[in-house]
């Protein structure tokens, strides 16, 4: 074992900012792909090259969610606190600040007094990634409950529980290989179709909690960063990568040839490629954040990011106040990475009418991605230096 490079600096695990900072990255990168597979009807590839590179952005950082997750497990899990005195704490850190942005968003896009209604029953579709907060307060609810055990745990009894959540991971493959047929379509009270589950171990179609229901999901991701809390130690980088580097391309090589695999079916050798929305859902079954290749990228990404030395003047200048700023990030982001996602449409072109053919796309993805994160990462850190009412704004 080598001596420990994620010593604490300020009170903080320096590597969980590191970690924070990259999975915010990756989300800005997961939202500039989104218009090379998502467009028209719902679902729209342009062309066979476009297809490719969707899948291997997306793909390579698909892990960007549950790292947040692991993060909070990390750090929070089980509580330090009371579950009164931790409630508080997360109302002022999460919820008020998301309150304020569905609120922005809900004026920005679309028709206020409509969003306003609807945000008494779910998020506003124009700003999609605000589903995350609701898993995440889910989360947290759950936290108190479990943190009695999560104290008691051992390796053995742990490793046991995450060895059913890795096998619930591979639950969505096997809906879709057993349907062996289009799956339904049902359509909520948005009107947004999603396709009717494949019934598996005690589900049917008036019973969704099935065998494996709760120890699905993101409860994995939170038991993960509580397992590597209590007992995986800092290991050298030759034994870092002799795990990481295994687990990263297997998860990769499901997540990306699984989207592939579905748009090259769906062309049927003929590009453009699109439908309904449910096209575009089916497409990212293996993208999911429940399944077997995110899972396994997101171990990869946690041993490497495990390693990040804290030292440094980058560090405390530059990587902190963004990391201490990255949830209002994560918030407002689309407000700028739409525009700007946009504008180097315009510049650029698209598919391989595009200015630099096949390579347009991939040179799209990777500046609108930047470009946002730096622009966005400048005003979160500003907004939330204002005082008194910065936290309540950025978190």
């Amino acid at each position: 074992m080598e001596n420990n490079l994620t010593e604490k600096k300020q009170g903080r695990e320096a590597w969980i900012d590191w970690m924070r900072i990259a999975a915010c990255l990756m989300v800005f990168i997961v939202h500039s792909t989104e218009p090379f597979y998502l467009g028209g009807d719902g679902a729209l590839i342009l062309t066979n090259t476009d297809a490719f590179w969707a899948s291997f952005f997306d793909s390579f950082v698909r892990a960007c969610v549950p790292l947040f997750i692991v993060a909070s497990s990390y750090l929070q899990f089980p509580l330090h606190c009371s579950a009164g005195e931790f409630f508080r704490k997360r109302a002022v850190r999460i919820l008020i600040p998301f309150i304020i942005w569905s609120l922005v968003y809900a004026f920005a896009f679309g028709e206020p007094v409509s969003n306003l209604k609807a945000l008494l029953l779910n998020f506003n579709y124009a700003a999609g990634h605000l589903w995350f907060v609701y898993m995440l307060c889910g989360i947290y609810l759950l936290m108190p409950l479990l943190s009695p055990w999560a104290e008691k745990v051992g390796k053995k009894e742990l490793q046991f529980y995450l060895c059913i959540w890795l096998f619930t991971t591979l639950i969505p493959i096997i809906r879709d290989w057993a349907s062996q047929s289009p799956l339904a379509i049902t359509y909520g009270p948005t009107g947004i179709p999603r396709q009717a589950l494949f019934p598996l171990w005690g589900e049917a179609s008036w019973n969704a909690y099935g065998l494996f229901y709760y120890f699905s999901g993101f409860i994995g991701y939170l038991l993960l960063g509580l397992y590597f809390r209590k007992f995986v130690g800092i290991m050298s980088w030759a034994r870092t990568l002799s795990i990481s580097v295994p687990c990263y391309l297997l998860g990769f090589a499901i997540s990306f040839g699984g989207f592939l695999h579905r748009a090259f079916e769906s062309a049927q050798g003929t590009f453009p490629v699109g439908g309904a929305v449910d096209m575009a859902v089916w497409w990212e079954t293996t993208w999911c954040n429940d399944t077997l290749g995110v899972a396994l990228m997101t171990i990869a990404w946690l041993l490497i990011f495990r390693k990040a030395n804290a030292n440094g003047t980058f560090y405390s200048k530059v990587l902190l106040p963004v990391s201490k700023a990255s949830y209002g990030m994560y918030l407002c982001h689309m407000m700028i990475l739409a525009p700007i996602c946009g504008l180097f449409r315009g510049w650029l072109g698209s598919g391989s009418e595009g200015m630099l053919g096949l390579w347009t796309t991939p040179l799209e993805i990777l500046l609108s991605a930047f470009t946002a994160f730096a622009c966005v990462a400048a005003i979160s850190v500003l907004l939330q230096r204002i005082p008194k009412i910065g936290k309540y704004i950025i978190g």
